[in-house]
């Protein structure tokens, strides 16, 4: 008699994180038989990981999850990642939702599903190395470039921000584990690798004998790695950035001059009440340090996350942060009209910025982003510059620069563009406009 093969679907909605997770959870699927399908409606499996800080990504799985029940009623849903612990998320959805995993029991899935599904027949694992579901062995999305988690959690607690509470406090993989990861990405020939946690700058790990490594120390020991990639790291909290660090990457052979630095507001009396811990000033100055090092022929990218709307913040205090974003010319800013989040401190506050005014001071950064970001983009042309070539669209290869901007190149009828991805490329940058570059690779004489 021929066994059934069972199929398992991913439904993912948030960070970095998530698709890390993500990305752990396939893992163990695999190992279990199970295989991919795009189909969710076809799936015996449907994982979704969720997304709580902001509402409008809460909002979807209120429509996803009762639809592929509807459609597929025997599928068995496992809802994970921020909102898998939220009591008023869980009396919503128990119904359609058959598996709550939070992330740092992902190594219980394996026979959670084996209790809904009998004829799986799990393999045996040795559940001693799965105390820490980072430790869990990934089956990465792409060929070329991948996350590698070194932490999960956050201990800042920002009055805004439900992650504290949905991942719990900071915890940190061990450097060896790390190391170990990435050089398996190397020697399968991955050309781009990005370490992540909530907070990468406060990593520091405490080995057996009182040893601790800090961030600055692990970021220079996977540079040290041998073999042909880029390094990236995200995300970062301004206060905890250190002068190592920087030196570090100033000082790196692979590590690219992109540093993802938010700062939420430019006014002091709202960073204050985000629990943000340093002012407009500090913030300023750790962005010139970052200026004076990491600036060469081509200046280093800065890019941020900023709220507008935040609980009682008046015209000028927004306009505070519009100045900001003018004296740092962010490459890019990630804008969010606040949303009150269940579990976080300033959830109860008077959200006293009308929809309609948050949406107006969010289009009036975004006008200023224009301009910032075609002023940077514009130094860029006519220089001969190293590419990532990542994908192809509508005549074009698509490619990223080691700063994290896009180029967009013009498919040569002598190219197989399907080849090159996940290749490095020369490329001198033709022209330039908001938001992405126009190259043309140099071919070899």
């Amino acid at each position: 008699m021929k066994m059934k093969i069972f199929k398992y679907n991913v439904v993912l909605i948030g960070c970095q994180m998530n698709v890390s997770d993500a990305e752990r959870i396939k893992g163990i699927l695999e190992d279990m038989g199970l295989v991919n399908s795009n189909e969710r409606n076809e799936a015996d499996v449907v994982i979704v990981t969720t997304c709580g800080v902001r509402q409008h990504a809460e909002d979807r799985i209120y429509g996803i999850i009762p639809r592929i029940k509807k459609h597929n009623p025997k599928s068995i849903i496992v809802l994970t990642g921020c909102l898998s612990k939220r009591q008023d998320v869980i009396n919503r959805l128990n119904k359609h939702v058959d598996i709550w995993l939070n992330a740092k029991d992902m190594a219980n899935l394996s026979q959670l599903l084996f209790e809904k599904l009998p004829t799986l027949k799990p393999q045996p694992k040795n559940i001693e190395s799965l105390k820490n579901y980072l430790s869990l062995q990934p089956k990465y999305t792409s060929k070329y470039s991948a996350y590698v988690p070194i932490g999960n959690g956050c201990n800042n607690w920002c009055t805004y921000c439900v992650v504290p509470k949905a991942r719990g406090s900071e915890a940190y993989r061990a450097p060896e584990e790390i190391l170990n990861e990435v050089r398996g990405l190397i020697k399968n020939n991955y050309k781009e690798i990005t370490l992540i946690a909530q907070n990468v700058d406060s990593y520091n790990f405490i080995d057996e004998s009182n040893n601790s490594t800090s961030f600055a120390t692990l970021l220079q020991q996977v540079d040290d790695l041998e073999g042909e990639y880029w390094l990236r790291f995200s995300t970062n909290h301004p206060k905890d950035i250190s002068n190592d660090l920087v030196q570090v990457i100033k000082n790196g052979k692979r590590i690219c001059p992109h540093i993802h630095l938010p700062v939420q507001s430019g006014d002091d009396e709202i960073l204050k009440a985000m629990n943000r811990n340093y002012t407009k000033e500090e913030y300023l100055r750790l962005v010139d340090t970052i200026r004076i090092n990491l600036d060469a022929e081509l200046p280093a990218t800065i890019t941020t996350d900023i709220i507008v709307g935040y609980p009682q913040e008046s015209l000028d205090q927004f306009n505070n942060t519009a100045q900001l974003m003018r004296e740092v010319s962010f490459d890019m800013v990630y804008i969010s009209q606040y949303s009150p989040r269940p579990n976080t401190a300033s959830y109860n506050l008077n959200d006293n910025v009308t929809t309609e005014e948050k949406k107006r001071r969010e289009d009036e950064l975004t006008e200023i982003l224009k301009t910032t970001n075609s002023a940077n983009n514009r130094k860029y042309i006519g220089k001969n510059i190293r590419v990532l070539i990542i994908g192809n669209k509508k005549g074009y290869i698509i490619a990223r620069t080691n700063t994290g901007k896009n180029v967009k190149i013009k498919i040569d009828n002598e190219l197989n563009s399907k080849q090159i991805i996940g290749e490095f490329a020369n490329v001198t940058i033709i022209d330039a406009e908001s938001y992405k570059l126009y190259g043309k690779i140099i071919k070899s004489q």
